[in-house]
């Protein structure tokens, strides 16, 4: 579980600091990516993502099994042009992780739903959280 969610601790972290490089790197070319626009899949769909979404998630905390990590987190969403706050929520991000890289994000705005969703329940919080 720790390699798990330490690559997705890693993806998160670069996503956060808008390292696409990075992002690409630690995400599997097929990447499906599922999100309030509907789905997507591969690099260039996650590219143009990341340069526009204006997003930082926090994570809280983390669950976690077989190749699925659920994050609980804080998003804000800021402007573009001028990084001023234009929204902030709850959210949950269901990752699957395969071969060392991300396959597959979905987004959700209830934990319970990404929880279900990843076939997770609370007892599998991660508890060996840094």
């Amino acid at each position: 579980m720790e390699e798990m969610a330490e690559t997705v601790r890693a993806w998160q972290e670069a996503a956060n600091r808008q390292d696409v490089a990075e992002v690409l790197a630690r995400s599997a070319p097929d990447i499906t990516l599922i999100g309030p626009r509907g789905e997507a899949k591969g690099h260039e769909t996650l590219r143009a993502w990341l340069e526009r979404a204006g997003l930082t998630l926090t994570t809280r905390r983390l669950y976690a099994r077989g190749d699925s990590v659920v994050a609980e987190q804080r998003g804000v969403w800021r402007a573009q042009e001028t990084g001023e706050i234009i929204g902030e929520a709850d959210v949950a991000t269901w990752f699957r992780v395969a071969d060392g890289r991300v396959s597959f994000l979905a987004r959700y705005d209830q934990l319970a739903d990404a929880l279900a969703a990843a076939g997770l329940t609370s007892a599998d919080a991660w508890t060996n959280e840094a």
